[in-house]
């Protein structure tokens, strides 16, 4: 017997496909969209709270983009937001039949019934924007990486800039009741008490952190001077500070050094050894023992280098995320400046780049509480001036200043009057072997200026009441053992018998005198 076979009535039309089933859909949250739309033109008082958070273009539909630029224009206006006005303004701007006509407005507005939960769902719109944008640059960069004529180098900087970009849009901070912020206030007070009044990171220049009371957190703080100052020996000198004194993890980013270039200068600083010899390793017997003794200071401590040339803002702030999360750095050092760039982002002009750059740190040191210390060149202008007060640094002669003077809680100079021959101050006292940190802004507290040492052999700087052995070659109490105190009043002859003074050592020993005494 034939099989019976049954037939059903051809289906017209082209079959469903499940959603998601052979592609994919861009992030997206049209529901929420309509939402937001809707509670906006509901509620009085709801711009304001996602005035902040929301952007045309996060929305994904180009319709409610529209509606939403509408939005905008009356709250800039300071006019009534709801479903007329809005249908007004869409048809001011030519897009009322666009986005479906005033029907569609009124479909928004009945979908709500109130504004409750419109900054979570404006959060959600957000992110599903900053997901889309991921796609897109990832999917740009893929296909640019298959093209063989694009530098690969170029690629990866205009990568770092997008994605800068992105995570810059990301950073927005919710306001905070005054509560626990007085908290936080009083608990860094307490702090400081213990300190001796020194409320931030200490430098360990006495007179420095008298004026600054430590760098405070947050902080911004450019360290400019002309070529040959010392900028760097100066932050290298505090960083031995920190790290060897005080224990506290500081990160020096060097674009101008190698590593190796970096620690040579901080073994010249601790060991007292003159840059040539370190350089050449033509050291006395003296002075391998003086290295191999001094050098253990700097084992261990907790100071981390990074020589990688030409740093961008998007490579910093991953890093310093880093040493921050893993190595408990308090304190970010960059050098310098005007090396620094913003990778895969087009610029009219430097300015413009290194203003981007120091509104950048400025982001970075608030948002990982830190202060961070970059430090800059100045311009020419000082050497066209004359006089001491001429060659004092001042605000104008900032490189590039405008930004960079606006975005700093602090700017301060590093001025040797010794550089320009110049052997006194206004006062008659000696600038020689002298180093001026000149604070010459100061957001928080007041400008003045801090005097220290300065020993251009070892690159090193110093608190002016420092031992200095180079000060005394005899050493604290001249080399001689002495048998009383009236012995240099002029009342020797009050003791006929009296020993006479007995050299403790032959500092002619080493050059052939060895029977002469050194009166």
């Amino acid at each position: 017997m034939a099989e019976k076979r049954t037939y059903t009535k051809k289906q017209s039309g082209p079959i469903p496909i499940p959603a998601n089933e052979f592609g994919k859909l861009p992030p997206q949250a049209l529901e929420l969209e309509e939402a937001v739309l809707g509670a906006l033109m509901i509620e009085k008082d709801a711009y304001s709270l996602v005035s902040e958070i929301l952007k045309p273009e996060c929305f994904y539909k180009v319709v409610h983009q529209k509606i939403f630029e509408a939005i905008m224009s009356l709250a800039v206006r300071q006019e009534p937001i709801d479903m007329h006005t809005v249908t007004e303004q869409l048809r001011k701007n030519g897009d009322i039949d666009d986005i479906g006509g005033p029907y569609y407005i009124t479909l928004l507005t009945a979908k709500v019934s109130s504004a409750a939960h419109l900054e979570y769902h404006s959060q959600i719109i957000v992110q599903k924007f900053l997901a889309r944008e991921l796609i897109r640059i990832t999917s740009d960069i893929q296909t640019k990486a298959f093209d063989d004529k694009i530098d690969v180098d170029d690629l990866m900087q205009e990568a770092e800039g997008m994605l800068f970009e992105v995570s810059q849009r990301n950073l927005k901070k919710d306001v905070t009741q005054i509560n626990p912020v007085i908290g936080e206030a009083i608990k860094r007070m307490e702090i400081a008490a213990t300190k001796e009044g020194s409320s931030g990171v200490p430098s360990g220049f006495h007179a420095l952190d008298k004026i600054t009371s430590g760098w405070q957190r947050s902080d911004l703080i450019i360290m400019a001077a002309r070529p040959a100052m010392g900028k760097t020996a100066f932050v290298l000198s505090m960083a031995k500070n920190m790290g060897v004194d005080f224990n506290i993890g500081v990160a020096v980013f060097s674009l101008e050094m190698s590593n190796v270039q970096l620690v040579n200068r901080l073994i010249m600083n601790v060991c007292e050894l003159e840059g040539e010899k370190v350089k050449n390793g033509q050291l006395t017997k003296e002075e391998w023992v003086k290295l191999d003794k001094d050098v253990k200071e700097l084992i261990d401590a907790p100071i981390f280098v990074d020589d990688t040339p030409s740093l961008s803002v998007f490579e910093l702030r991953s890093k310093a995320r880093r040493l921050v999360k893993e190595h408990n750095v308090q304190i970010i050092i960059i050098d310098y400046l005007q090396l620094m760039n913003a990778s895969g982002m087009s610029f009219g002009s430097r300015e413009q780049e290194i203003s981007i750059i120091s509104r950048s740190l400025k982001g970075l040191a608030k948002e990982l509480d830190i202060p961070i210390i970059a430090l800059s060149q100045l311009n020419r202008g000082v050497e066209g001036r004359t006089g001491y007060e001429g060659k004092r640094p001042q605000l104008s002669d900032l490189r590039e200043s405008g930004a960079i003077e606006q975005d700093a809680d602090m700017v301060c100079f590093i001025h040797r009057p010794e550089y320009y021959k110049i052997t006194e101050d206004l006062q008659g006292n000696s600038t020689l072997g002298i180093a001026q940190i000149i604070v010459a802004k100061h957001r928080n507290g007041a400008t003045d200026d801090a005097d220290l040492k300065f020993k251009g052999a070892y690159a090193k700087f110093m608190n002016k009441d420092d031992q200095d052995p180079d000060d005394n070659p005899f050493g604290g109490s001249g080399g001689y053992q002495t048998i009383s105190s009236k012995m240099n009043d002029g009342s020797a002859n009050q003791y006929p018998d009296a020993i006479p003074p007995i050299p403790a050592a032959n500092p002619f020993q080493s050059s052939g005198f060895k029977d002469e005494m050194p009166f």
